[in-house]
């Protein structure tokens, strides 16, 4: 699901690890709970050779949009019973109860964002560019959407602290936190090149020249928090893992610390519970060959439960 070289070509991640981990039979129910452009799922219906239900489940109507061309243009594909919904994953209670169907076979949360979100979104995902400060994941939003705005020029100090030391394990939060205060005393902070800036100023020099760009980290946390995107995970796979078939797996690849311990840990309790067996005993990670050919994969991590 990443980006290719210089396109927004969509590389699914970790794509046949994951196809086989969810060991999806034919006339199975799946839940893809972050569709993109429908990768994963595009996978899934070519083994199983069309026999299968997927529930694709998106944000982003340009996604889903590019993954009803991927559906629609193939024969394998036309043989699907396939339904893609536009909302959270965090609903997909609700949204199985709108379809009328009790339970599922699998699940697949695949939580990194998409290229085309940080390359043409222009909500400010990428501080490559200069952009609104948005960050909202969804192109339909309310009236008045929260946004990495607000936070940026209406946070208390102490809580952006808060945001970017445990959503983005920014090490120089603080520092960061106070130059946005002082900087947003002059002006409202507006773009994320203004913002890029003011984090430019409040790290060592060391640090700005490190393989990682150093605004990396503050972006995430901003995002993270726009979307709550660690409130929807916790309620997301709480709920889909409810609503699995005894046997029926879940999977999820995540891109950072924060969304892996979050998964390692409810796995654990599952497994402690009895309810749950890991199909992962580690997280699986992408080998050398497709980091070389997609490098945004290099952080992935794939976890598989089965419950039980």
């Amino acid at each position: 699901m990443k980006q290719d070289n210089n396109t927004s070509r969509h590389i699914p991640v970790l794509l046949k690890e994951t196809i086989e981990g969810l060991n999806l039979k034919r006339g199975d129910i799946v839940i893809d709970a972050t569709l993109g452009e429908g990768g994963h799922s595009f996978e899934i219906c070519k083994n199983l050779n069309g026999d299968v239900f997927i529930i694709g489940i998106e944000a982003d109507t340009d996604a889903i949009e590019k993954a009803k061309e991927k559906f629609f243009s193939n024969n394998i594909t036309k043989k699907s019973k396939f339904v893609f919904k536009e909302g959270n994953f965090r609903n997909l209670e609700n949204i199985l109860n709108e379809l009328k169907i009790g339970n599922i076979d699998g699940v697949l949360f695949d939580l990194g964002i998409r290229s085309a979100n940080i390359e043409e979104s222009q909500r400010g995902f990428t501080f490559q560019k200069d952009e609104p400060l948005i960050m909202t994941l969804s192109k339909q939003s309310t009236s008045e959407p929260f946004t990495a705005e607000e936070i940026v020029n209406e946070w208390e100090e102490e809580n952006i602290v808060d945001i970017l030391d445990g959503y983005g394990e920014e090490r120089f939060a603080k520092q960061i936190a106070k130059n946005i205060i002082l900087r947003r005393k002059i002006k409202p902070i507006k773009t994320t090149f203004e913002l890029v800036e003011i984090i430019s100023t409040a790290i060592p020099k060391r640090y700005r020249e490190g393989r990682t760009h150093f605004a990396t980290k503050t972006f995430q946390a901003l995002r993270i928090t726009v979307n709550d995107e660690i409130g929807a995970l916790k309620e997301g796979i709480v709920k889909a893992f409810d609503k699995l078939n005894k046997g029926g797996r879940m999977a999820v690849i995540s891109f950072h610390s924060i969304e892996d311990r979050i998964i390692k840990r409810f796995f654990k309790e599952k497994v402690l519970e009895k309810k749950g067996v890991l199909v992962t005993k580690k997280p699986i990670t992408p080998s050398d060959e497709e980091i070389l050919k997609n490098p945004r994969s290099r952080s992935g991590k794939l976890r598989i439960i089965q419950k039980i």
